[in-house]
């Protein structure tokens, strides 16, 4: 991503990316759909509500692996084959490491964590008995984040994507299979999204065997550094600190949502699915920036960066108008999707948060933007500093309004965390610009 045009090349390696990311969300998204049209509003309730809770989990180990695969394209970036597998080996201790520690501690603590997000008597032995299974299955989850990471390190976005797809296809046949031939209920989803997850990380890995030399690792590269585990761990922890602490947020708007009872929740789950797909837009388009500053930052093409980000700033721009019409017009149509069209109640919810804040999706994109250029040049703590205050405007605006006003009080707590997330980020960037021009 060194040489050749930056928008044609942000495109085409953002639209394998996108679709990538689109199919991974099937996961969470598939189960929400046949719990909600095969079981029932309180399973849409019970599996839905727990996708802060999974963002949580999920985005700590995705934004881990992102952070050292930045290493990775850099050395990739500056030719530096042998460095490169070293930092490769050394993610595999981390990322192994950090799974099962996951996997243990979050298992222990399952019952406490949903208690503190106000989950009622009635649904909390089926998101319980769902989330442990998800739990179990950290290590196939890391197992494709690493390995996928790695990839697009490398300039390879499409390959993973095909994985994705294939896996995505087994979800969906699993769930039908689980619950609806075999009545399982809400397990059958978990372990149907724990095999599909699994078939993707294999698929990853016999890939990288066959067709990437340059990834072979030997017994050399598995020498142990601390220097080069200091370095992953520099970028790997803000960036999923950064994921966790935007988790965290959501976790504690998900608290309040779950007072005003399972017609909010599940109204709630199904407009944050419906974003969640549309900002997977977004989603793409930062983790293509990342690889390619962090190509071209190891190649010494700050001029490059600039003129990436300013493309990429008018890409975000153009989709945000979509998205804006695509939820203000036809969320409730869209909500569909996950529940029977006679669930008017819950179509409501779902209206009234896409009306309070769609206005805000430039604010939303802009994030991805400017935390993931910052990510890709290397530095991690102001990125980390935008997911403070990020988590610091929701906890906010919850406080303020939960229990004291209606559902869109609540629903407010979203534009300003976006909003509050870009106030460290966009002037960060700024600096950073000035300082390498001038370096020239």
């Amino acid at each position: 991503m060194t040489t050749g045009s930056p928008a044609k090349l942000i495109i085409r390696f953002m639209i394998p990316m996108f679709l990538g990311n689109l199919f991974q969300q099937f996961y969470n998204v598939v189960d929400s759909i046949v719990a909600g049209q095969f079981l029932g509003v309180q399973a849409l309730a019970a599996i839905g509500s727990t996708g802060s809770l999974m963002f949580f989990v999920i985005g700590w180990l995705n934004g881990l692996t992102s952070g050292f695969a930045i290493m990775v394209a850099q050395c990739f970036g500056a030719k530096k084959e042998d460095r490169m597998r070293h930092y490769v080996a050394m993610s595999v201790y981390l990322s192994v490491a950090f799974a099962l520690v996951m996997t243990i501690g979050l298992t222990l603590a399952n019952e406490p964590i949903l208690r503190l997000m106000n989950y009622s008597e009635e649904i909390m032995p089926e998101v319980k008995a769902y989330m442990g299974i998800i739990y179990a299955g950290l290590l196939v989850t890391v197992a494709y984040d690493a390995l996928s990471a790695f990839l697009r390190a490398l300039g390879d976005s499409r390959s993973p994507l095909y994985f994705l797809m294939i896996s995505a296809g087994i979800n969906v046949f699993l769930d039908i299979v689980f619950i609806v031939v075999m009545g399982m209920g809400v397990e059958g989803c978990a372990y149907a999204t724990v095999i599909a997850q699994a078939i993707s990380a294999f698929c990853c890995f016999i890939y990288i065997v066959k067709k990437y030399p340059i990834l072979h690792l030997r017994k050399e590269d598995f020498r142990y550094s601390w220097n080069s585990v200091k370095k992953l761990l520099g970028l790997g922890i803000p960036m999923a600190l950064q994921f966790s602490i935007t988790a965290i947020g959501t976790i504690i708007v998900q608290g309040a949502v779950n007072v005003y009872g399972e017609t909010y929740m599940a109204g709630f789950s199904a407009a944050g699915k419906l974003q969640n797909i549309l900002g997977t837009v977004f989603v793409a388009f930062g983790a293509t920036v990342a690889t390619y500053v962090g190509q071209n930052r190891g190649a010494g093409r700050i001029d490059r960066v600039r003129e990436g980000v300013r493309c990429t700033q008018y890409m975000i721009l153009a989709w945000s108008v979509i998205a804006m019409i695509l939820m203000f017009f036809f969320g409730k149509y869209m909500t569909c999707i996950f529940v029977n069209s006679s669930e008017t109640d819950v179509l409501a919810v779902s209206v009234e948060y896409f009306h309070t804040v769609f206005w805000c999706y430039p604010f939303l994109g802009s994030i991805f933007l400017y935390r993931n250029t910052l990510q890709g040049m290397g530095y991690g703590l102001v990125p980390m500093m935008g997911g403070i205050f990020e988590l610091a405007a929701r906890t906010i605006i919850v406080l303020l309004v939960a229990g004291h006003t209606s559902f869109r009080g609540v629903c407010l707590a979203d534009p300003a965390a976006w909003i509050a997330a870009l106030i460290p980020l966009v002037p960060y960037y700024i600096y950073i610009m000035r300082k390498q021009k001038q370096k020239i």
